[in-house]
């Protein structure tokens, strides 16, 4: 078993390139903390970073699950239960149980994000 989450320093953390969803291209990715290593409901946290160009493939979660998008730097397109929208820094979005959602990077710069992923109650 993992040990407990208790905090990591961003900039330190190994990123592994993989493709996201289907989507276009690799991004860089870290499983921040694992659902054994948090108390509550969250099931992760994970950072990614999407270079230009690249995305988070259009896909959707079970009707008892929902995920949070944090932009931390960088801006993008978001794609989320067929409505199409910005996304910039300081950006939080919610893609709410059962919703489809995706993420492109169009713009120059990589955009980072952190994405939360919560159990709801039965």
């Amino acid at each position: 078993m993992r040990r407990p989450f208790d905090r990591c320093n961003l900039g330190q953390l190994p990123l592994e390139r993989v493709r996201a969803h289907g989507g276009d291209g690799t991004i860089a990715f870290c499983r921040v903390a694992a659902r054994e290593q948090l108390s509550g409901a969250l099931n992760f946290i994970d950072l990614a970073e999407l270079p230009p160009g690249a995305s988070i493939g259009r896909h959707q979660h079970a009707d008892d699950e929902e995920e949070f998008y944090l932009v931390l730097s960088g801006s993008g397109r978001m794609e989320r239960d067929g409505e199409s929208f910005r996304v910039n820094a300081g950006d939080l979005i919610r893609n709410g149980p059962g919703g489809a959602h995706g993420l492109v990077n169009d713009g120059a710069e990589p955009l980072r994000l952190f994405v939360f992923e919560a159990k709801l109650p039965r």
